[in-house]
């Protein structure tokens, strides 16, 4: 093993990348290039002299140095965090209501959460899984602090990030076959579902909605049914279902914008604070 030592940004990416399953997305996560986050893998694997990722067919794996470094990696960001907490006031406490789609909590919620407990573990916070469609609203009525949510206009709330639409559908059934093209369909009022309509009127191929849903489930339900090809953003893809494309007769999607936006009353609350400023350090890479 070499002698240099692991710098944060270094593992910060590491982690951005396993926590993603790309590059694309890691760089998004840590406010990067995509070429500087594969310098900085590049300069940890020299670190430690040995191999960490592999690039597989749909995701980066890791390799066994990779499995054993990810532990400590998420320990030495944690006691950062912590470190920085510790030095930058009082404790802090209170209750703080943060809202997410369902395809966004696990790959963008989990670590800021995982941080945040071990951060303010004076703080109470509760989790709100539905739509943005349904959480925007919430946020300016002052009934949830804060959301990640999908932007429905460009000036909304902070931009995290981009998340691309993905076709999905079960190599079983190969329903993207079918004439007319039965599809699942988010509801109404969505980003997603306007997209996804625009999309496939665009190619003028005939189509069906056969199931609509709100929920990631309802979408998977749907897949893995072969009652239809359903969509779903690229960090929700399962393993088990086929991403489609051009190949299979369907039109490409467009990215959504993901943002931070928080309600008149979380802007005084030292809890909803604290957890806007956490989603910030943890998704863009910001110091405050």
């Amino acid at each position: 093993m070499q002698s240099s030592d692991l710098q944060l940004d270094w593992l910060r990416a590491f982690v951005a990348v396993v926590n993603t399953g790309s590059l694309t997305a890691a760089a998004r996560q840590v406010n990067r290039s995509q070429s500087a986050v594969s310098m900085q893998i590049k300069k940890l694997e020299e670190a430690v002299g040995q191999s960490l990722l592999l690039r597989g067919p749909r995701h980066m794996l890791l390799t066994a140095a990779g499995t054993e470094l990810l532990g400590h990696a998420r320990k030495m960001l944690d006691i950062h965090t912590q470190a920085l907490t510790a030095m930058r006031g009082h404790e802090v406490t209170g209750r703080v209501s943060l809202g997410v789609p369902d395809d966004y909590a696990m790959p963008y919620l989990t670590p800021v959460l995982r941080i945040f407990s071990g951060s303010y573990a004076g703080v109470e916070v509760t989790l709100v899984c539905e739509q943005s469609t349904a959480l925007i609203p919430k946020v300016e009525r002052g009934e949830i602090d804060i959301a990640v949510v999908t932007r429905d206009r460009p000036d909304r709330g902070i931009l995290l990030g981009r998340e691309r639409l993905v076709w999905v559908g079960d190599d079983r059934y190969e329903a993207w076959r079918r004439n007319p093209l039965p599809i699942a369909v988010h509801e109404l009022g969505s980003q997603a579902r306007a997209a996804v309509l625009a999309a496939i009127s665009a190619e003028r191929r005939a189509y069906r909605i056969v199931y609509s849903s709100p929920s990631v489930a309802g979408q998977l339900t749907a897949a893995h049914s072969g009652m239809a090809v359903a969509v779903l953003t690229h960090s929700s893809l399962p393993g088990n279902l086929k991403a489609l494309d051009s190949r299979h007769g369907l039109p490409a999607l467009p990215e959504m914008e993901i943002a931070l936006i928080r309600s008149k009353q979380a802007e005084q609350s030292p809890a909803a604070i604290a957890m806007h400023a956490q989603i910030l350090r943890t998704l863009r890479g910001a110091e405050g």
